[in-house]
């Protein structure tokens, strides 16, 4: 019944496939099609757009979701600062496992309730487990009543923000790459949703929208990035952006501000007085998966000894 009920709807992917292999005036939607839905199709890539191109597209995007949310829209496309390269840092011996980074990032960068994305995960190991930083083997729908629970530890997971993304090189059209502060970016309007990218990621930290996604009108952010936290399309692959709409204006992102026993630490790697060049040069951090060679630049340390012992 559900492959008859959408034999003849046009997705995204469908027709960017089409495009692909020359047969784009078949996939064509007939009749309904408004001035927004022809510009979402034929777009151009974001590194594409010059300056003029790049203002009345976020114009007119601000307008559309200042109606659809009934709030003051601004988009912006702020540029990456000059001599900043973003680093994070997590003391997994205070992480108590609240998930209260995982609500503040859906919340933040307006990302689905219905069906649920997530951009955080936190994954639950029993202490003693020896072959955690392996991942698989981790409980990631624990729900007690009081967390931390005892005879357990949490490892928060999201994009890594690899120095050699492997996401990036199996992209069939260029939709994602990373920036010069090394911010690992998506452009909604060139993903053709393969999960290439989810695949290649060793760390789970893409998201694909199977459906179309749905945030509660009182609960939408205004403030977006057009690489960031704008809504997304069902179809497409989304991951967490260091909060780009926060980080380029020099905040701090929504997970930081959120961990209520300062677990999480953010800032410029290039700066030798900033918290996070403290906490790679006198303690001692690691990196999950180091074999692999991603470079990841989200570094995890034990403040308080390790919580791995049993």
């Amino acid at each position: 019944m559900q492959e008859k009920k959408d034999k003849g709807k046009i997705t995204r992917r469908k027709f960017l496939a089409g495009l692909a292999v020359c047969t784009s005036a078949l996939a064509l939607p007939i009749g309904g099609a408004n001035a927004s839905t022809w510009e979402e199709y034929f777009r151009q890539h974001f590194k594409r757009l010059d300056k003029d191109e790049l203002d009345t597209i976020l114009k007119n995007m601000e307008k559309e979701l200042s109606e659809k949310y009934r709030k003051a829209v601004t988009v912006k496309a702020t540029p990456p600062m000059e001599n900043v390269v973003f680093g994070y840092a997590l003391d997994l011996s205070r992480c108590i496992g609240c998930r209260r980074c995982v609500y503040a990032c859906v919340k933040e960068n307006n990302l689905s309730r219905t069906p649920q994305i997530h951009w955080i995960n936190v994954l639950e190991f029993e202490k003693g487990n020896k072959k955690w930083q392996y991942l698989e083997h981790s409980n990631r729908y624990y729900n007690p009543e009081d967390v931390p629970q005892k005879g357990h530890f949490y490892v928060p997971v999201q994009c890594q923000q690899c120095k050699k993304p492997p996401c990036i090189k199996v992209c069939p059209v260029k939709a994602t790459w990373q920036e010069p502060d090394g911010i690992v970016v998506v452009d909604y309007n060139w993903c053709i949703g393969c999960r290439f990218c989810m695949a290649a990621c060793p760390y789970g930290a893409r998201s694909f929208n199977w459906a179309k996604p749905y945030i509660p009108k009182e609960e939408f952010n205004p403030s977006m990035h057009y690489l960031g936290n704008r809504p997304q399309y069902k179809g497409v692959v989304g991951k967490c952006t260091f909060c780009i709409q926060r980080s380029r204006e020099g905040r701090y992102t929504a997970c930081v501000e959120a961990c209520p026993v300062g677990a999480r630490k953010f800032g410029n790697l290039l700066d030798p007085k900033s918290e996070i060049r403290y906490i790679l040069e006198q303690l001692t951090v690691f990196r999950l998966k180091e074999g692999l060679d991603t470079n990841p630049k989200f570094f995890y340390f034990f403040s308080m000894g390790s919580p791995v012992k049993s």
